[in-house]
């Protein structure tokens, strides 16, 4: 029998099954995550409820605390009282749980973990509770030892005295919409003059919940700047060259896990684009030893094979193309032009395959896709997209038992501060687009064509364009010979074009070619753009009827 244990890991079970009896809940806690938040907050709320005493103190120290989790916290319950330690730079990294209970079994944890998914559950934490009556241990994890220097209540008492000194502080100020709005300002401007320090460590200690992150928590001070990388952006976060999801892909691959739980064998994960549903599909395939992953077009298939060694470097992958029939790897990316010969998807056996992949998953809908799944009797299937809702109004959700496992628009995304946000400005053109002759799905080519290479257009762009510019603009046309046109002024505009040819077995991407010096715009028609993020640019122009 003991008083005092130390807990290695599953910290989150310890505390729900305190919450639960308790009639007094008091966190102190340096960082607090979204993540964190999300695990414990049914448990407060409903500690609340029952009315329990919940009150919780975090800090502002190096703006590592999250301000979605502090909005998350204050939409817990009315009565949950939060407040926020202004550390001014001074360091603030107390972790304290404290629970108080009817029956007199009070318990204080003290030790290192924040508020975060992984630091509740398998991050690499040592914390150590105290009871005041004593325990019988039960976990193997769980290393016992008399307590013989303080007495145990003594400890207990001491700690919501300290609690309550610095819960009332005058360094303290209460969490509320308005507290959040100013905190948040003074996040974003901390991060923006240390890009490099602190983000890259809180992102990973939020994130790291389906896989291990070798890595330690993080800095313990300014001094020491969490490590980032420099390349280009992949869509994830990366700690010690291990791949660890985004927040999307997280809550992604949460709600996955939660569908083949409950039997479901096909899902559909709806993303904006931007967010990695490509990496999301590479992180929830390695769970599955034999993939296919299917796409329309072949630089998408290099695009995911790179993401996929990138998660998974010790399976082998092999491209199913025109060119290409390298079956026998462990991940095939396969072209659905491929696919669709019956004498190439026939090779395979029907349950060849673990995980199907189809990626753009809208497409599934035409026959050439139907034909392909129709063959194929995977464990799961998985559908990834940005844009389900076709314009043609044929059903794709049916296709996954319409079993949406997961959806995050993009304006949704864009006020979490995942996506960039951007200033839509709406230039009025005279065409009369309804004199274009529409095919069912487009415009006429050559009609289009034919009303946007007009001199008068071509001036509308420029001047829209010379009005709103700033520093480097990206205009996507909707042909080559639109693109063309619009660098009437060279001279002036600084003008360069990349275009691809829908022939080509590639186009080239921007940055393949891109200029060096000072230019100002570009424009771009039919080139891939996938996987890329335009740091460099300030404003993106589109040109075309809004109805394409």
């Amino acid at each position: 029998m003991s008083f005092i244990k130390l807990i290695t890991s599953q910290l989150l079970d310890e505390c729900i099954e305190h919450i639960r009896n308790a009639d007094t809940v008091y966190l102190l806690i340096s960082f607090v995550m979204e993540s964190g938040v999300r695990l414990l907050s049914p448990h407060l709320r409903d500690a609340v409820l029952r009315g329990a005493d919940v009150k919780l103190l975090t800090g502002d120290y190096l703006y590592v605390t999250q301000p979605q989790a502090l909005t998350a916290l204050i939409h817990i319950h009315p009565e949950l009282e939060v407040r926020l330690w202004n550390s001014r730079g001074v360091s603030f990294h107390p972790k304290a749980y404290l629970f108080r209970k009817a029956n007199g079994d009070d318990v204080v944890i003290v030790g290192s973990s924040n508020l975060s998914h992984s630091a509740l559950t398998t991050g690499v934490e040592w914390n150590l509770s105290v009871s005041s009556l004593p325990k019988t241990p039960s976990e193997p994890q769980v290393l016992t030892a008399p307590l013989t220097s303080t007495p145990h209540q003594t400890a207990i008492d001491e700690a919501e005295h300290q609690f309550f000194r610095m819960f009332y502080s005058e360094q303290t100020v209460p969490v509320n919409a308005v507290s959040i709005e100013a905190y948040h300002r003074a996040y974003e401007e901390y991060h923006r003059q240390h890009p490099n320090l602190v983000r890259a460590w809180s992102e990973a200690e939020a994130l790291a919940t389906m896989f291990e992150v070798d890595s330690p928590d993080g800095p313990d001070d300014g001094s020491a700047q969490a490590r980032e990388s420099t390349g280009a952006y992949t869509a994830t976060a990366s700690v010690d060259n291990v791949v660890a999801p985004r927040p999307a892909q997280l809550e992604a691959l949460q709600q996955l896990d939660i569908a083949r739980g409950e039997g479901y064998d096909k899902a559909l994960v709806v993303m904006a684009t931007g967010l990695g549903k490509t990496f999301l599909a590479a992180m929830f395939a390695k769970d599955y030893s034999r993939v296919l992953f299917i796409a329309h077009r072949e630089e998408i298939l290099l695009q995911a094979q790179k993401a996929f060694e990138a998660v998974s470097p010790e399976k082998s992958t092999g491209l199913f193309t025109g060119n290409q029939k390298e079956a026998d790897a462990q991940v095939v990316f396969a072209s659905i032009l491929t696919l669709g010969n019956k004498r190439h998807r026939t090779k395979f056996e029907r349950d060849h395959f673990d995980l199907i992949v189809v990626d753009e998953f809208h497409h599934a809908a035409a026959a050439t896709y139907q034909a392909v799944m129709d063959w194929f009797r995977p464990e799961f299937l998985l559908g990834i997209t940005a844009t389900p809702d076709r314009a043609d109004g044929r059903e794709v959700y049916a296709l996954c038992d319409r079993n949406v496992a997961y959806r995050m628009e993009f304006l949704e995304a864009i006020e979490r501060g995942w996506l960039a946000p951007f200033h839509y400005v709406g230039v009025y053109d005279e065409t009369d687009y309804s004199q274009i002759r529409w095919l069912g799905t487009k415009y006429d080519e050559q009609e289009l064509l034919a009303a946007q290479t007009r001199d008068s257009m071509a001036h509308l762009v420029f001047d829209a364009w010379n009005e709103h510019k700033q520093t480097r603009t990206l205009a996507f046309c909707s042909s080559v010979a639109q693109a063309c046109r619009i660098t009437f002024k060279p001279a002036v505009c600084g003008v360069f074009v990349c275009m691809g040819n829908r022939r080509d077995r590639f186009g080239p991407t921007p940055f393949n070619v891109w200029p060096r010096g000072n230019w100002t715009s570009s424009s771009l028609s039919t080139c891939s753009t996938k996987g890329w993020t335009f740091r460099l640019l300030t404003r993106c122009c589109s040109s075309g009827p809004l109805s394409r």
